[in-house]
């Protein structure tokens, strides 16, 4: 089942405009709140708690099917910076190429994005 949204899609989508329209360089709440809206928009995509996504200091999620992980550190885990993950969900930045630039952290056998970004339901327009 997918994860109760807790930013309104208008909201979301007019928080993640704004935050690209600037250059990635949004203020604080706006940021906050198109990071929330992309990771909730990531768990209903790829609903599930074997990986759980952090953008610190805005936000968590957990996602894709397979092992349930319940309590302490969970074994596959994706932390990146708030910019880094905006890109990636909208597909101006390649997963790969932020691995590579070590931009993103990941650990464990399933801790990837693959196939998974950038989040089509996002289109941006303009």
């Amino acid at each position: 089942m997918p994860p109760r949204r807790r930013t309104p899609v208008a909201e979301g989508h007019a928080a993640l405009t704004a935050c690209r329209d600037s250059g990635w360089a949004a203020d604080r709440r706006t940021t906050a709140t198109a990071v929330r809206y992309t990771l909730e928009e990531l768990a209903t995509v790829a609903p599930g708690r074997t990986v759980e996504v952090r953008v610190p200091p805005h936000g968590a999620v957990q996602c894709i099917e397979g092992p349930v992980h319940t309590r302490g550190t969970p074994p596959n885990v994706i932390e990146t910076d708030a910019a880094t993950w905006l890109r990636l969900a909208v597909g101006e930045l390649v997963w790969d190429d932020a691995l590579a630039a070590a931009r993103v952290r990941a650990s464990g056998q399933r801790a990837h994005l693959d196939g998974l970004l950038p989040l089509t339901s996002l289109r941006l327009e303009g």
